[in-house]
Protein backbone atom coordinates (compact mmCIF):
# COMPACT_ATOMS: atom_id res chain seq x y z
CA UNK A 1 0.00 0.00 0.00
CA UNK A 2 1.25 3.63 -1.16
CA UNK A 3 2.50 5.44 1.93
CA UNK A 4 0.85 8.49 0.80
CA UNK A 5 -2.64 6.16 2.01
CA UNK A 6 -1.98 7.11 5.75
CA UNK A 7 -1.55 10.93 5.04
CA UNK A 8 -4.68 12.63 6.43
CA UNK A 9 -6.28 14.88 3.09
CA UNK A 10 -7.16 17.49 5.28
CA UNK A 11 -3.69 18.03 6.76
CA UNK A 12 -2.57 21.63 6.15
CA UNK A 13 0.63 22.41 3.61
CA UNK A 14 3.71 23.94 5.37
CA UNK A 15 2.71 27.13 3.35
CA UNK A 16 -1.01 27.53 4.53
CA UNK A 17 -0.34 26.86 7.84
CA UNK A 18 2.35 29.55 8.05
CA UNK A 19 -0.43 31.91 6.50
CA UNK A 20 -2.88 31.26 9.02
CA UNK A 21 -0.20 32.47 11.85
CA UNK A 22 0.05 35.92 9.81
CA UNK A 23 -3.62 36.40 9.98
CA UNK A 24 -4.07 35.55 13.44
CA UNK A 25 -1.33 37.76 14.60
CA UNK A 26 -2.74 40.77 12.10
CA UNK A 27 -6.23 39.81 13.88
CA UNK A 28 -4.53 40.45 17.40
CA UNK A 29 -2.76 43.59 16.57
CA UNK A 30 -5.93 45.13 14.94
CA UNK A 31 -7.87 44.60 18.38
CA UNK A 32 -6.70 47.96 20.84
CA UNK A 33 -7.63 49.47 17.19
CA UNK A 34 -11.02 47.97 17.45
CA UNK A 35 -11.26 49.25 21.07
CA UNK A 36 -10.11 52.44 21.37
CA UNK A 37 -11.45 53.38 17.82
CA UNK A 38 -7.89 53.82 16.41
CA UNK A 39 -7.61 57.61 18.28
CA UNK A 40 -4.54 59.10 17.45
CA UNK A 41 -2.94 61.18 20.38
CA UNK A 42 -5.15 64.91 20.72
CA UNK A 43 -3.69 67.64 19.12
CA UNK A 44 -1.45 70.00 20.99
CA UNK A 45 -3.22 73.55 21.21
CA UNK A 46 -3.05 75.68 18.51
CA UNK A 47 -1.35 79.12 19.14
CA UNK A 48 -3.56 81.77 18.60
CA UNK A 49 -4.26 83.39 14.88
CA UNK A 50 -2.09 85.76 14.05
CA UNK A 51 -4.98 88.14 13.34
CA UNK A 52 -6.53 87.68 17.31
CA UNK A 53 -3.49 88.16 18.89
CA UNK A 54 -2.84 91.14 16.34
CA UNK A 55 -6.62 91.87 17.63
CA UNK A 56 -5.43 91.58 21.30
CA UNK A 57 -2.03 93.66 21.25
CA UNK A 58 -3.77 96.63 19.60
CA UNK A 59 -6.84 96.50 22.35
CA UNK A 60 -3.91 96.49 24.64
CA UNK A 61 -2.68 99.63 23.36
CA UNK A 62 -5.36 101.63 22.94
CA UNK A 63 -6.74 100.45 26.51
CA UNK A 64 -3.05 101.00 27.89
CA UNK A 65 -3.14 104.66 26.34
CA UNK A 66 -6.49 105.47 27.36
CA UNK A 67 -6.30 104.36 31.15
CA UNK A 68 -2.67 105.94 31.21
CA UNK A 69 -4.39 109.28 30.40
CA UNK A 70 -7.70 108.88 32.51
CA UNK A 71 -5.68 108.57 36.01
CA UNK A 72 -4.65 111.43 36.02
CA UNK A 73 -8.09 113.61 35.31
CA UNK A 74 -9.12 113.80 39.29
CA UNK A 75 -6.47 116.59 39.08
CA UNK A 76 -8.96 119.11 37.55
CA UNK A 77 -9.65 119.42 41.09
CA UNK A 78 -7.30 121.44 41.22
CA UNK A 79 -7.76 123.60 38.64
CA UNK A 80 -11.76 123.70 38.60
CA UNK A 81 -13.92 123.27 41.95
CA UNK A 82 -16.51 120.50 41.74
CA UNK A 83 -19.59 119.85 43.98
CA UNK A 84 -18.45 116.72 46.48
CA UNK A 85 -20.55 113.92 44.04
CA UNK A 86 -18.40 114.66 40.95
CA UNK A 87 -15.60 115.08 42.69
CA UNK A 88 -15.41 111.58 44.29
CA UNK A 89 -16.84 110.02 41.33
CA UNK A 90 -13.74 111.21 39.16
CA UNK A 91 -11.10 109.72 42.13
CA UNK A 92 -12.77 106.49 41.96
CA UNK A 93 -12.56 106.63 37.88
CA UNK A 94 -8.72 108.28 38.30
CA UNK A 95 -7.89 105.41 40.74
CA UNK A 96 -9.69 102.88 38.65
CA UNK A 97 -7.59 103.79 35.39
CA UNK A 98 -4.19 103.89 37.12
CA UNK A 99 -4.44 100.35 38.36
CA UNK A 100 -6.02 98.99 34.67
CA UNK A 101 -2.95 100.70 33.13
CA UNK A 102 -0.71 99.50 36.11
CA UNK A 103 -2.32 95.76 35.16
CA UNK A 104 -1.71 95.76 31.48
CA UNK A 105 1.95 96.79 31.98
CA UNK A 106 2.18 93.61 34.47
CA UNK A 107 0.93 92.01 31.86
CA UNK A 108 3.56 93.27 28.86
CA UNK A 109 6.32 92.81 31.38
CA UNK A 110 5.32 89.14 31.84
CA UNK A 111 4.84 88.40 28.11
CA UNK A 112 7.19 89.67 25.40
CA UNK A 113 4.30 89.07 22.54
CA UNK A 114 2.15 91.77 24.25
CA UNK A 115 2.46 94.86 22.91
CA UNK A 116 1.52 98.04 24.61
CA UNK A 117 2.35 100.99 21.49
CA UNK A 118 0.55 99.29 18.94
CA UNK A 119 -1.89 101.64 18.50
CA UNK A 120 -2.37 101.29 14.44
CA UNK A 121 -4.77 104.48 14.29
CA UNK A 122 -5.15 105.50 10.22
CA UNK A 123 -3.81 109.29 10.21
CA UNK A 124 -7.16 110.69 9.55
CA UNK A 125 -8.34 109.25 12.76
CA UNK A 126 -5.37 109.99 14.76
CA UNK A 127 -5.75 113.62 13.07
CA UNK A 128 -9.55 114.04 14.02
CA UNK A 129 -8.89 112.45 17.53
CA UNK A 130 -5.69 115.15 18.35
CA UNK A 131 -8.82 117.60 17.48
CA UNK A 132 -11.76 116.48 19.45
CA UNK A 133 -8.99 116.41 22.65
CA UNK A 134 -7.90 119.64 21.88
CA UNK A 135 -11.57 120.85 22.00
CA UNK A 136 -12.38 119.32 25.23
CA UNK A 137 -9.18 121.05 26.78
CA UNK A 138 -10.12 124.49 25.40
CA UNK A 139 -13.82 123.47 26.90
CA UNK A 140 -12.58 122.46 30.25
CA UNK A 141 -10.61 125.39 30.52
CA UNK A 142 -12.95 127.74 29.77
CA UNK A 143 -15.92 126.86 31.73
CA UNK A 144 -16.65 126.81 35.01
CA UNK A 145 -19.59 125.97 37.74
CA UNK A 146 -22.10 123.47 36.01
CA UNK A 147 -21.58 123.99 32.84
CA UNK A 148 -17.79 122.77 33.67
CA UNK A 149 -19.09 119.70 35.49
CA UNK A 150 -21.65 118.50 33.17
CA UNK A 151 -19.11 118.85 30.17
CA UNK A 152 -16.31 117.05 32.79
CA UNK A 153 -18.83 114.19 33.23
CA UNK A 154 -19.64 114.22 29.34
CA UNK A 155 -16.12 113.28 28.36
CA UNK A 156 -15.82 110.34 31.08
CA UNK A 157 -19.14 108.96 29.72
CA UNK A 158 -17.13 108.76 26.40
CA UNK A 159 -14.06 107.29 27.93
CA UNK A 160 -15.28 104.83 30.41
CA UNK A 161 -17.41 103.93 27.19
CA UNK A 162 -14.42 103.19 25.33
CA UNK A 163 -12.35 101.46 27.84
CA UNK A 164 -15.20 99.21 28.63
CA UNK A 165 -15.58 97.66 25.00
CA UNK A 166 -11.73 97.79 24.65
CA UNK A 167 -11.43 95.46 27.50
CA UNK A 168 -13.94 93.38 26.57
CA UNK A 169 -12.87 92.87 23.27
CA UNK A 170 -9.31 92.32 24.48
CA UNK A 171 -10.68 89.57 26.49
CA UNK A 172 -11.85 87.75 23.69
CA UNK A 173 -8.94 87.58 22.01
CA UNK A 174 -6.71 86.53 24.97
CA UNK A 175 -5.83 83.06 24.94
CA UNK A 176 -4.48 82.91 28.73
CA UNK A 177 -7.20 82.17 30.84
CA UNK A 178 -6.44 84.01 33.76
CA UNK A 179 -5.24 86.97 31.64
CA UNK A 180 -8.95 87.21 30.02
CA UNK A 181 -10.84 87.54 33.23
CA UNK A 182 -8.88 90.17 34.72
CA UNK A 183 -9.82 92.12 31.08
CA UNK A 184 -13.32 90.88 31.48
CA UNK A 185 -13.13 92.32 35.26
CA UNK A 186 -11.55 95.51 34.06
CA UNK A 187 -14.23 96.29 31.30
CA UNK A 188 -17.03 95.18 34.26
CA UNK A 189 -15.60 97.86 36.21
CA UNK A 190 -15.27 100.29 33.63
CA UNK A 191 -19.50 100.07 32.76
CA UNK A 192 -20.28 100.42 36.28
CA UNK A 193 -18.28 103.40 36.30
CA UNK A 194 -19.96 104.38 32.97
CA UNK A 195 -23.48 103.92 34.49
CA UNK A 196 -22.23 105.97 37.57
CA UNK A 197 -21.74 108.89 35.39
CA UNK A 198 -24.45 108.90 33.61
CA UNK A 199 -26.53 108.49 36.55
CA UNK A 200 -25.05 111.58 37.99
CA UNK A 201 -25.62 113.33 34.86
CA UNK A 202 -29.08 112.28 34.88
CA UNK A 203 -29.45 113.49 38.69
CA UNK A 204 -27.74 117.03 37.57
CA UNK A 205 -30.22 117.62 34.50
CA UNK A 206 -33.09 116.85 35.55
CA UNK A 207 -33.27 119.53 37.40
CA UNK A 208 -32.16 122.23 34.88
CA UNK A 209 -34.76 120.81 32.34
CA UNK A 210 -37.79 121.13 35.11
CA UNK A 211 -36.96 124.90 35.70
CA UNK A 212 -36.77 125.44 32.08
CA UNK A 213 -39.66 127.97 30.78
CA UNK A 214 -41.82 125.84 28.02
Amino acid sequence: MPDNCFRSPAAPARGESFIKIILLLLAALSVPCFLTGCQSPPPAPASPPQASLATRNNCYSLLYQLLDEQKDVSFLRFIKPEHRDVKNLVKRIAAASGAGAKLLKQFARADQEIRLDDIALPPGEASTRDAIAATKKKALLGQSGDEFELTLLLTQTEALNYAWHLAEVAAKNESQADRARALAGLGDQMADLYHQVFALILSKTKPLAANTPR
